[in-house]
């Protein structure tokens, strides 16, 4: 795939998550949950690799950030986890280790990567550990719902294109 043609679906994947956050979110204190973050960054790290699905979730994190509709604690979690999914992906071309990538990245690392943030930024009490059951449900919801979406359009053919040119899917194999 082309780097425009990887440019534009990075930017309709950010689109649609920043739009779905006014409709989908669960708050947990002073934290929005959002697995719809989490299925955007499985279906980028996915489909488009490790560089663009970070540029993803950046990108949706700051709209959603301007729009009312996130918070800082976006930034840490979806970045390391739409980081971690495309690498272990693109090691292992195995959508599992995708889904799995999200929530270790997000769940756990992200998690654990807000607390400075607490801390320091926002003056909150908080515990390292803290974030990590909040954002271990969130990033397992979303990375199932998107292993599932993947692995029916896998099946029925649908996005052989459009996975990683070195997949085990694009060589009939």
């Amino acid at each position: 795939m082309d780097k425009t043609k990887k440019l534009t679906l990075t930017a309709l994947i950010a689109a649609i998550t920043t739009v779905s956050s006014s409709l989908i979110y669960i708050p947990v204190g002073f934290a929005k949950i959002f697995p719809i973050q989490h299925f955007a960054n499985v279906l980028s790290a996915v489909l488009l690799g490790p560089w663009y699905a970070v540029f993803q979730a950046v990108i949706s994190s700051t709209l959603r950030n301007m729009l009312g509709t996130g918070s800082i604690f976006a930034y840490p979690g979806s970045m390391i986890g739409a980081f971690l999914a495309a690498i272990l992906y693109t090691k292992t071309k195995k959508l599992t280790f995708a889904a799995i990538g999200e929530v270790i990245g997000t769940g756990i690392l992200g998690a654990m990567a807000t607390y400075p943030i607490s801390i320091l930024l926002l003056g909150q009490e908080a515990t390292l550990f803290g974030f990590i059951p909040a954002f271990m449900i969130s990033s397992f919801t979303g990375a199932l719902m998107g292993y599932g979406l993947l692995k029916i359009l896998v099946r029925n053919k649908a996005i052989g294109g459009m996975l990683d040119e070195n997949s085990t899917y694009n060589r009939g194999l």
